[in-house]
């Protein structure tokens, strides 16, 4: 590698620009001159990069058959161990008296993964990998067993040698004999120290993350098994184990975590042929690549997208050709299913009713992976796929399995799992484009002048330190509007019940009146469009009766708030008010009870002591006085507040997606098995 530097006398600086300008980097000095070149950068993602690349050493020696377990360990003195039981890594001569192991880790195009070599596929060229791991550590040492010995050999600073006891370092080329193994044994285990000088200050590796990878790579070669410790101060000594039979099976299973699926499994499998030019004793050649595709994937009842992808085992977080390609036959397909079946809901919106990507995979999870040797990635962090060719290969892989999975025709496709998905996208459509209209129209409204605010919401002055209070009707509309603060304290009478929000569609809620005045007096959106830092009100508070009817619409309406406006809840925005039942009035004195058990406590008490009193039933907030509502409801010294917040919800999740939600026989499940315990109150 050369580089133009500028020297201490001067040259360079000015006009001067000759030869002596120029500096050979030769060995690994490239590396450690431009580290950010290899690894990403110098911070915990860098550093993290050094550790994926050994791992993946490992993991590829069990991809191509020829190991079962790998080890990470994290040590107490901020070293990393991979211990793989793969076939080890060479050992014999390969220039003069440089032995192919000290080769693989000082020379950055040396390795087993390139052209024709050991590898079918891999996970990218790492014989640039374990030289550039060398290149950014102070210390390093490797063991391999093979031929019934363990062969060692230490590096420091990126030279070749053996560390004595004492710790003194001497130089050499020779392999030396540590142990004694059994003929059968073979193995690489690599233990390395990052030079903290070339790494931020503050630059970690997370066990969290790699434990999270490692997880992710046990699904790509079932029946590896992984264990990994972390023996750091605080670190868990004990080792974790991660194994799994099912593949990409066990994969999406997994990402699909509590969510009902919408189909079954669906898998995809095929494979195709490229050519690509690869030097070949020292000529670029021709050469033809087989790819092979596999994919799993299925539609949940969610709104979310989860598509995770991988080449050979390195995961792309950015996705790649291989993405692109499934993305695009997906969606074609999808489209193509929807033609055939010709669902009603879609008819009348013609030219709008074509399936875009976003609507296809709406709830959808899927693991995509792509296996062939030596791919191409965008960037040496191998974040994203930049072969051309297989986009096209996958695609077609896709395009194919999709389409007699529609169908019908493939195996474990059933016409109602393709009902299903396609009435969930078909519904997407309808969202989406009901969705625009509503925007389209809000638009034209601001454009004309209009405030867009709910001709019956009584707003207050103070914007957005104040409160919207929520209620039912008109008659308790009246009193909540006498009684309040007007400066701080605004009032929205919903008139008859607010749409299902956990069974209707988005176009059914957007549709209905009470929710889309909700939405409108909030003035933060609604949905994914939700911003909690445009909303009107600081607080909203539910003022229902305390009866059944009141609690129903209460459950309704944050029914609606954790479905489209769900940052209310998650940052303590959303209150109810606790109206009592009963006022129990003493002589003069006037008390309110909240519960029919503190009305007999109260009462007892009071007949033990011979007091007359009179009691007042209150069925609703309408029939109460301005001053009985002030005091109970609306006066922030006296009123008594529930904050509703997302552990209730999590709580109540229950009761939004099993009681509101649109199956029938959750909900059947749930009577039958709970009747007794609630009696009455499942009527709400």
């Amino acid at each position: 590698m050369a580089a133009a530097t500028k020297r201490p006398n001067g040259k360079g600086t000015s006009g001067g620009y000759d030869a002596s300008d120029i500096e050979v980097l030769e060995g690994l000095e490239a590396v450690r001159k431009r580290p950010g070149m290899y690894i990403g950068g110098t911070g915990s993602g860098g550093l993290t990069h050094l550790l994926w690349e050994i791992i993946d050493n490992g993991v590829d020696e069990a991809a191509a058959g020829h190991a079962k377990l790998v080890e990470v360990i994290f040590h107490s003195d901020n070293s990393y161990e991979v211990t793989d039981d793969g076939r080890g890594i060479p050992i014999d001569k390969k220039d003069g008296d440089i032995t192919a192991l000290e080769v693989v880790f000082t020379e950055l195009h040396a390795g087993g993964k390139f052209g024709t070599g050991a590898y079918g596929a891999s996970g990218g060229l790492h014989g640039v990998g374990a030289s550039v791991v060398n290149a950014l550590c102070t210390k390093m040492t490797v063991e391999v067993d093979r031929k019934s010995a363990t062969h060692r050999l230490d590096f420091k600073d990126q030279a070749a040698g053996h560390f004595a006891q004492n710790g003194r370092f001497t130089a050499s080329h020779a392999l030396k004999k540590v142990g004694k193994v059994s003929p059968s044994r073979t193995g690489t285990r690599v233990r390395f120290w990052p030079d903290r000088d070339i790494f931020d200050s503050e630059a970690m590796i997370d066990y969290e993350e790699v434990r999270e990878r490692l997880s992710q790579v046990c699904f790509l070669v079932p029946g590896l098994k992984i264990k990994l410790s972390d023996k750091r101060k605080g670190g868990k000594k004990t080792a974790e184990e991660f194994i799994s039979k099912g593949g990409l099976a066990d994969y999406v299973d997994f990402l699909s975590g509590d969510d009902a699926a919408v189909t079954g499994l669906v898998r995809l499998n095929g494979k195709g042929e490229f050519s690509e030019k690869v030097p070949v004793d020292g000529k670029l050649t021709e050469v033809m690549r087989e790819c092979h595709v596999d994919i799993a994937l299925r539609w949940v009842q969610n709104y979310s997208t989860k598509i995770v992808s991988f080449v050979n085992t390195i995961p792309t977080p950015d996705g790649g050709t291989h993405v692109a390609g499934f993305e695009r036959s997906l969606t074609a397909a999808v489209n193509q299913a929807i033609t055939a079946a010709d669902p009603r809901k879609l008819r009348k919106l013609r030219d709008d009713g074509k399936a875009q990507k976003e609507d296809v995979q709406e709830g959808l999870v899927a693991v995509v992976r792509a296996v062939f040797p030596e791919p191409q990635f965008r960037g040496q962090t191998k974040r994203e796929l930049g072969t051309p060719e297989i986009q096209k290969i996958v695609g077609g892989v896709a395009r194919d399995g999709l389409k007699e999975w529609f169908d019908g025709s493939a195996k474990g496709s059933k016409k109602i799992h393709v009902k299903a998905i396609l009435d969930k996208v078909a519904d997407a459509v309808v969202n989406r484009v009901s969705t625009k209209q509503a925007l389209d129209t809000r638009r034209k409204a601001a454009q004309l002048g209009n405030n867009g605010l709910p001709d019956k919401l009584s707003d207050c002055r103070l914007h957005p330190e104040g409160e919207l209070l929520i209620v039912e009707g008109d008659s308790a509309a009246g009193p909540a509007k006498r009684a309040r603060d007007s400066a701080w304290q605004a009032v929205l009478p919903l008139r008859g019940k607010v749409v299902n929000a956990g069974k209707g569609t988005k176009k059914a809620v957007l549709d209905n009146a009470e929710a889309t005045a909700l939405f409108t007096a909030v003035g933060a959106g609604s949905g994914p469009d939700f911003d909690l830092a445009t909303r009107r009100y600081d607080r909203l508070v539910l003022l229902a009766d305390a009866d059944v009817d009141g609690s129903h619409i209460r459950c309704l309406v944050l029914t609606l708030i954790y479905h489209y406006m769900l940052p209310m809840l998650e940052n303590g925005h959303i209150y109810a008010a606790q109206p009592p039942t009963h006022a129990l009035v003493i002589g003069q004195d006037k008390e309110f009870v909240y519960s029919e058990e503190e009305l007999l406590r109260r009462s007892a008490e009071l007949d033990e002591k011979g007091r007359r009193y009179r009691i007042t039933r209150f069925k609703g907030l309408g029939e109460m006085d301005d001053d009985e509502l002030l005091e109970t409801t609306l006066n922030p010294e006296t009123r008594v507040l529930r904050r509703i917040t997302v552990d209730d919800a999590k709580k109540a999740q229950n009761a939004f997606e099993v009681m509101m939600g649109a199956p029938v026989e959750p909900r059947k499940d749930f009577i039958i098995r709970f009747s007794k315990d609630y009696g009455h109150a499942l009527d709400v």
